[in-house]
C-alpha cells in the first residue's frame, strides 16, 4: 500500500496537535473479547500489508512488519486455546499479484494464493480460521495531493470485482468443511485530506463515495462465495460526516475524519505520516470487527 502525501504544512501541524489531545471518547474495544474459546486448530491470515501488520517506525517513518497487526491480535486471542498461527499476508499485494504471483515484499513463497491453497489442502481435516483483506492496493494509488483520479478508482474497483471470486473460489476448493472464512471491508484513509481545507474536504467526500462502491464488492462477493464479512469500514465510522469531534481548540471535524486521525498514521507529521496503515489501536478495532463476524 502506497502513502499519499497531504499538501499543506498547516494540516500536519493541526494533525500533530490532534494526536496529542484527541477528544474522541469512544476507544477500541478489546480484540480479545469472546475469542478465547473458539475451537480452531489453525489460524491462517492472508492479504496485504494490513494483514501483515505493517506500520511506520514511530521515529523514522520506515515501514516494517510490526507484529501488532489485526491478525496478530486475533492470533494472541486464540493462543490460549492452542490455535497455531500462520501469516502469509504480503505487503504490497494486489488481487492480481495474489493470483499470479509477484508481491513486491520478499516472501518465502512465489505466490500467496498457491501457498494458502497448499496449506488448506494439507489441513483439510483440521478446524481452520482464515481471514483475508485484499484489494486496497488496486485502488490506493488513485488519490494524491491533486485529488482523486476517478477513472483510476473505477478501474481498481472493476479489477477487484473480477479477481476476488477467483481468489475465494480457489481457497474454498482447497479447504475442508471445518474451515471458516472471514473477509473484510476497508476503512478510508483519504478522509485525512479533510484537514487541508475546502478542496481537501471535497476530496474526502468524493473518496467516501468511492469507498462505498469499493466495499460493495466485498459485501456482495464474499457472502456469495461462503465468506463472512468483517465490517471494518463501519467500525471506523467511515460514512459519518454528521457527528462532529473537536481535534483541538477551534478545530472540529466529522467523526469519520477523527477516526482516521485516531486509528491510523494518516494524521501523523512527517517523517512518520501521512501513512495509510492502522496504528496499534486501529488494528485492535479491525480485530474486533473480524471477531464480530464469527
Amino acid at each position: 500500500m502506497h502513502v499519499p502525501t497531504l499538501s499543506l504544512r498547516k494540516a500536519a501541524a493541526v494533525a500533530a496537535a490532534a494526536l496529542c489531545g484527541l477528544a474522541v471518547t469512544a476507544g477500541p474495544a478489546s480484540a480479545t473479547d469472546g475469542w478465547k474459546h473458539k475451537p480452531f486448530d489453525y489460524y491462517l491470515a492472508l492479504g496485504d500489508s494490513l494483514g501483515a501488520g505493517w506500520q511506520p517506525n514511530a521515529t523514522t517513518g520506515q515501514g516494517y512488519i510490526s507484529g501488532r497487526g489485526y491478525a496478530d491480535d486475533i492470533a494472541a486471542s486464540l493462543k490460549a486455546g492452542g490455535t497455531k498461527y500462520v501469516n502469509l499476508a504480503c505487503p504490497g499485494e494486489t488481487t492480481g499479484s495474489m493470483i499470479h504471483g509477484g508481491c513486491p515484499y520478499p516472501e518465502p513463497y512465489k505466490n500467496q494464493l498457491d501457498a494458502a491453497a497448499d496449506f488448506l489442502k494439507a489441513h483439510r481435516g483440521d478446524r481452520v480460521l482464515v481471514t483475508i483483506d485484499i484489494g486496497a492496493n488496486d485502488v490506493d494509488g488513485c488519490a494524491g495531493p491533486s485529488g482523486l483520479d476517478i477513472q483510476c478508482g473505477l478501474n481498481g474497483i472493476k479489477q477487484t470485482a473480477q479477481d476476488l471470486p477467483v481468489i475465494v473460489d480457489k481457497l474454498r476448493a482447497a479447504a475442508g468443511h471445518k474451515t471458516e472464512f472471514v473477509g473484510s471491508t476497508y476503512y478510508n484513509p483519504f478522509l485525512a485530506s479533510w484537514l487541508t481545507g475546502s478542496s481537501g474536504q471535497s476530496t474526502a467526500e468524493l473518496s467516501a463515495v468511492f469507498l462505498n462502491l469499493f466495499n460493495a464488492v466485498f459485501t456482495v462477493e464474499y457472502p456469495l462465495h461462503g465468506v463472512r464479512v468483517a465490517d471494518v469500514s463501519g467500525a471506523f465510522s467511515s460514512n459519518d460526516f454528521v457527528h462532529q469531534v473537536q481535534l483541538q481548540p477551534g478545530v472540529t471535524v466529522p467523526l469519520n475524519v477523527a477516526r482516521i486521525c485516531q486509528w491510523t498514521w494518516m494524521c501523523a507529521p512527517k517523517p512518520v505520516g501521512p501513512n495509510i496503515h492502522a496504528n496499534d489501536a486501529g488494528y485492535q478495532v479491525m480485530a474486533k470487527a473480524f471477531k464480530d463476524a464469527i
